[in-house]
């Protein structure tokens, strides 16, 4: 398995066809730089070529932060030409997140700041740490959310309280959150990651194709009017319908057995 400096990917719950991938800078907070951006990248391809992965938790090293955000300290001094190549590493791997095929959950350990409140939006569902705060407060340094957050907020919950969030550049609270709907769930810090999992080993428990169809389809046609957005849905069925999976659902379902899915 490839090996990165500043993010772990864990398979010690590889039987579930679950993996977790771990931000690794707990000295900075999980603060993102320039490594770490290239390394998300790097492990995002290798991620898709994975035959058994199903789901994948994103989250945390430490206790205290998810992630903060552009490491700060790194970006001191930057000229306007290493701040455009430093960001455009960023934007890809975003947008590979965003464009990862299979379901995605983001595990929110503590802070998730700037683009740590950005890769939290970028991901399917959403656990939280009680202790856990949020926030985009990119406008306090004279820039504005460049990873899709003034995007992907205003899709979440109501765009009057995502623009209060965006141009005062405060902090949420676990429970705001959950009240908006940005979170699935909110548990304790010792038992964020065990509930993830739980929720994680039920959705791995299904048909691969149809976990990859469903992304496809919501994402999609959430985007488009509801005419085109059927039609993606219908596209999206097929392509299950017409698979072995299917086949072995039906007779593991009337044979009253575990399908055993192929993924084909």
């Amino acid at each position: 398995m490839n090996s990165w400096e500043t993010i772990k990917l864990i398979r010690d719950y590889q039987e579930d066809n679950v993996y977790i991938l771990q931000l690794n800078r707990p000295e900075s907070m999980n603060a993102l730089n320039t490594k770490m951006g290239t390394e998300l990248i790097e492990c995002f391809d290798y991620l898709k070529q994975l035959k058994d992965l199903r789901v994948l938790i994103f989250t945390g090293s430490g206790e205290k932060s998810f992630c903060v955000g552009g490491d700060l300290k790194e970006r001191k001094g930057m000229s306007h030409t290493e701040w455009k190549l430093q960001h455009d590493i960023f934007e890809d791997a975003y947008k590979a997140l965003r464009e990862l095929p299979f379901p995605t959950i983001a595990a929110v350990n503590g802070y998730a700041l700037g683009g740590g409140m950005e890769m939290m939006l970028s991901c399917d569902l959403c656990y939280l740490a009680e202790h856990a705060k949020m926030g985009l407060p990119e406008v306090k340094i004279g820039i504005i959310p460049g990873a899709g957050g003034t995007q992907l907020l205003p899709r979440a919950i109501p765009i009057k309280i995502a623009k209060e969030f965006l141009y005062s550049g405060k902090q949420m609270s676990a429970d705001e959150a959950r009240h908006l709907g940005l979170a699935n769930g909110v548990f304790s810090p010792n038992s964020l990651l065990e509930e993830t999992l739980k929720m994680a080993k039920k959705i791995a428990k299904n048909a691969p194709l149809s976990l990859k169809a469903l992304k496809q389809s919501i994402d999609r046609g959430i985007q488009t009017d509801i005419n085109t957005a059927l039609s993606i849905e219908l596209e999206e069925y097929y392509k299950c319908a017409n698979s072995k999976d299917r086949e072995e659902g039906i007779v593991a379902f009337n044979e009253k057995r575990v399908p055993v899915w192929q993924g084909i």
